[in-house]
């Protein structure tokens, strides 16, 4: 039985670069809700103090 190495050598590269794509997309994921909740913070915030200065 003969084993290929290149291929097997190959296969672990692209294994790594996948596992490495996807954490980088989970952070980015991460990163983006914590950017959205922070925005709508800051929109209640701005909501309420427009709607305070009319009544």
């Amino acid at each position: 039985m003969k084993v290929l190495y290149g291929s097997v050598v190959v296969a672990l590269i692209n294994l790594i670069i996948v596992l490495v794509l996807f954490s980088i997309i989970i952070y980015g994921f991460v990163l983006f809700v914590k950017l959205a909740n922070r925005g709508i913070k800051a929109l209640d915030i701005y909501i309420n103090e427009k709607t305070n200065n009319k009544l």
